[in-house]
């Protein structure tokens, strides 16, 4: 069975990101399953980064902790990763600047020799790179691809091949879970996006500004107070709108996420975690949000929290998460995370999830006395927009009557109101789904995630059952309001988080009552795999 990993090791401005995709994609167009991440350091220039690509037989969906191939693009990086290299695994090193001057005419063109390097250590055919350098280069001229496919054969036969990876019938494509997010919103209906860049929610922003073709209006925001805001402007007046953020501008939109709230618009919100507190460390990936969501905002409102598991789960989700939205008139967020933005999975095919439909308006045509906070059993009031109808309008932050107009009324008006909006609660759990069982059957311990980790999870519980261990794994994807949910009695719980404070064990006690009596929380900024676990785990 074929399993390979390789590191492609440099600094920032070497163009690993380079070697990285022209070979991923190569290795993709041959019909090999693949995954890709990005590892960076927080500057322009310098520092260690590392591009990883694991290609087998089956769609890989987690990462090794070791490296069974490293290219280094220098002398300084080749040293900080040694550590990962598998016994028995090799290093590619070569003069790569040279060979580019030399076969291409200057030593740009050395991104290329290592792309050939690796591509031929891998033994995959030299014909795919070309036509995926080809595609790559083409739009700078034709002599400048060729020159970069020149460039990738010198260090294509510079190498011997350590590994086959002849060519499959068929073809991966790659997708992250950002690039699936903007597809999605844009397939459920999405017209409006306002963002203010903040890594690593910033390819969402620009996912929309690059393709016109989605249809969606994408404005960046001057900060994330006035991207949540327009986009609230824009649900108001009828779209479907979002946002996305990460940590510190989430912190940014907690009062409009209160006013999303109080006024019942509905809007999606993106939320891609780093580590924190405060700036942290921008590059690098963490589960460390999860309370900061479920709580955001003041007061007491509704709300959902979803965390997609992967860029299919992420297609989905988006898709669940406008239709939430809309159906109950509140904040949708939608957790993501660093790993989730740079990490590409292999698909042989992208199933697409069917929209169905969601009745965002009343018909006004129906209505005599249009009341927009009128009192409903299950808290959801008919909903109209400004100009659309001769009915008016009216929305207030402050409290509010059936009408809309401001009240002070604390006896009558102010509970029922309280009540209208808590009662779609009741509706929302129903539809909340419960968590994702896995060879629970006989397990005596139980790993419990959520969102990014499932596939770290899942192959961890797997080489610890060929070991006789007795583990079965639950993962949530869907977290707030969390459903009603029976936990397999007489287990041992064992949370799996990017965090230090068990953040998911205490949602789970305080909202389930079990009792997680211990917890994997990983918070160095890495994402978890399947060595990691398993290790603590055997510890």
């Amino acid at each position: 069975m074929t399993d390979v990993q390789v590191a492609i090791v440099g600094a920032a401005g070497e163009g690993i990101q380079t070697v990285g995709d022209v070979v991923s994609r190569a290795i993709a167009s041959a019909g090999w399953p693949v995954l890709t991440t990005k590892e960076y350091e927080s500057r322009i220039r310098g520092g260690n980064n590392s591009y990883r690509i694991r290609i087998s037989d089956v769609p890989p969906r987690a990462f090794r902790e070791s490296v069974d191939v490293i290219l280094p693009l220098n002398s300084r990086a080749m040293e900080h990763y040694t550590s990962l290299l598998s016994p028995g695994g090799m290093i590619v090193e070569l003069p790569f600047a040279e060979i580019g001057e030399e076969e291409g005419g200057a030593k740009l063109y050395a991104n290329s020799v290592a792309a050939g390097a690796i591509a031929g250590t891998l033994g995959l055919e030299r014909g795919t790179l070309d036509t995926v350098i080809k595609e790559k280069f083409t739009s700078k001229g034709e002599k400048i691809a060729e020159a970069n496919i020149a460039a990738a054969a010198a260090g294509y036969s510079r190498v011997a091949p350590a590994f086959s990876l002849e060519s499959k019938e068929g073809e991966h494509i790659l997708v992250s879970a950002h690039e699936a997010i903007v597809l999605a919103a844009a397939y459920a209906g999405c017209r409006f996006i306002s963002a203010y860049p903040m890594s690593p929610s910033t390819g969402i922003i620009t996912g929309f500004a690059r393709d016109a073709g989605l249809g969606v209006f994408a404005e960046q925001a001057e900060d994330e107070i006035s991207a949540i805001n327009m986009a609230l402007g824009a649900s108001y007046a009828g779209a479907r709108a979002m946002t996305a953020t990460s940590g510190g501008g989430f912190a940014l939109m907690a009062e409009a996420i209160s006013l999303s709230g109080m006024t019942e618009t509905p809007i999606v919100i993106v939320l891609a975690q780093r580590p924190g507190p405060a700036t942290g460390l921008p590059t690098r990936t963490a589960q460390e949000d999860l309370l900061f969501a479920v709580d955001a905002g003041h007061g007491e409102f509704p709300k959902a929290v979803l965390a997609p598991a992967d860029p299919l789960d992420a297609f989905e989700k988006t898709i669940r998460a406008f239709a939430l939205a809309d159906r109950y008139q509140i904040p949708v967020i939608v957790l993501t995370d660093q790993y989730l933005a740079d990490t590409h999975f292999s698909y042989p095919d992208f199933p697409i999830a069917e929209v169905k439909q969601v009745r965002r308006f009343a018909d006004p045509t129906g209505i005599s006395d249009y009341r927009r906070y009128a009192l409903t059993d299950d808290g959801i009031s008919p909903r109209l927009y400004p100009g659309g109808s001769r009915h008016l309008v009216t929305v207030d932050s402050d409290e509010h009557d059936e009408s809309g107009h401001i009240t002070e009324d604390l006896h009558t008006i102010r509970p029922a109101m309280v009540k209208k909006r808590l009662a779609k609660l009741d509706g929302l759990r129903r539809e909340i789904k419960p968590p994702e069982e896995y060879l629970l059957s006989g397990a005596d311990t139980i790993l419990i995630g959520w969102g990014s980790t499932k596939w770290a999870i899942r192959a961890a519980v797997e080489r610890l059952r060929e070991k006789g261990k007795a583990v079965g794994a639950l993962h949530f994807t869907e977290l707030w309001p969390l459903p009603e949910f029976s936990f397999p009695t007489e287990a041992r719980y064992i949370t799996v988080e990017g965090n230090a404070t068990s953040q998911l064990g205490r949602l789970l006690a305080g909202e389930y009552g079990i009792e997680v009596g211990e917890t994997i929380g990983r918070a160095d900024g890495l994402s978890i795999t399947p060595d990691w676990i398993e290790g603590r785990i055997d510890g």
